[in-house]
């Protein structure tokens, strides 16, 4: 199996400079592979067994890239670190590598929140708007009438001036206390519970149950699993990263 890479492509994956920097690097001769120095641009290396070096300092290789969907339950926090002690996303998620959330959910909100190593794929996702749209169960107190839904649908002002952006709303059910589908496109912090505190409907429960093309089918609160790899590349696709992957 083919190990090898460019060079250049071997120092920015190890995020040593962008390739073009790279490529400046190998030519002004501070690029050196097992103690022989390199200055051709088409040169290759193994990252995991080759010793490279750049200004006389070893690189390392690059940390696996790593993609996790979680089931988040209640009373857990989306932040790597919690000086309450509390529990973190992270501590559910079985992995060697130091996983970050994309996005956040709120301690009390239930459901699906992706953790990567990966800050591109993080970026790509998190600003890929109704391509990424993120879907929630709510039970809201009392029954919204159409008036109330229809604001909250061509997106409202909060008190203290905060512009929402539009959302979908779908009425699931409910006798004295609604359940609704809520689709939003944009993520400010906490935005379904001081949208529906707004509109005098203040939320009972909430979960997160999609993120574009992830759902929480066949896993459970608490739940996490990798994503794989035909995934990854339909994320990155939808969020404007090229084509995806028949791999």
């Amino acid at each position: 199996m083919e190990t090898q890479e460019r060079l250049q492509k071997i120092l920015a994956a190890a995020g040593i400079a962008s390739r073009r920097k790279a490529e400046l690097l190998i030519q002004e001769g501070r690029v050196s592979v097992n103690g022989r120095v390199i200055t051709t641009l088409g040169a290759k290396a193994d990252a995991s067994r080759d010793f490279i070096k750049v200004d006389g300092k070893r690189i390392r290789p690059a940390a696996r890239k790593v993609y996790v969907l979680l089931n988040k339950p209640k009373g857990v926090i989306c932040t790597r670190a919690d000086p309450q002690g509390r529990i973190k996303v992270t501590d559910l998620v079985k992995a060697k590598e130091r996983l970050y959330p994309v996005g956040r959910l709120d301690y009390n909100t239930e459901g699906l929140i992706l953790l990567t190593n990966d800050g591109e794929f993080a970026k790509i996702v998190a600003s890929a708007g109704e391509a990424f749209a993120k879907v929630y169960r709510v039970k809201v107190r009392g029954i919204p009438d159409e008036s109330a839904l229809s604001r909250l649908r061509s997106g409202c002002r909060l008190p203290g001036g905060t512009r929402l952006a539009p959302s979908k709303i779908r009425v699931l059910g409910g006798a004295r206390h609604a359940w609704l589908e809520v689709t939003l496109t944009q993520g400010k912090n906490q935005e379904i519970r001081r949208m529906f505190q707004a509109a005098g409907h203040p939320v009972l429960k909430l979960r997160r149950t999609r993120i574009g093309f992830l759902t929480d089918e066949g896993l459970p609160v608490g739940n996490s699993r990798f994503l794989t790899p035909q995934e990854v590349s339909r994320a990155l696709h939808l969020g404007g990263a090229g084509k995806p992957s028949d791999e």
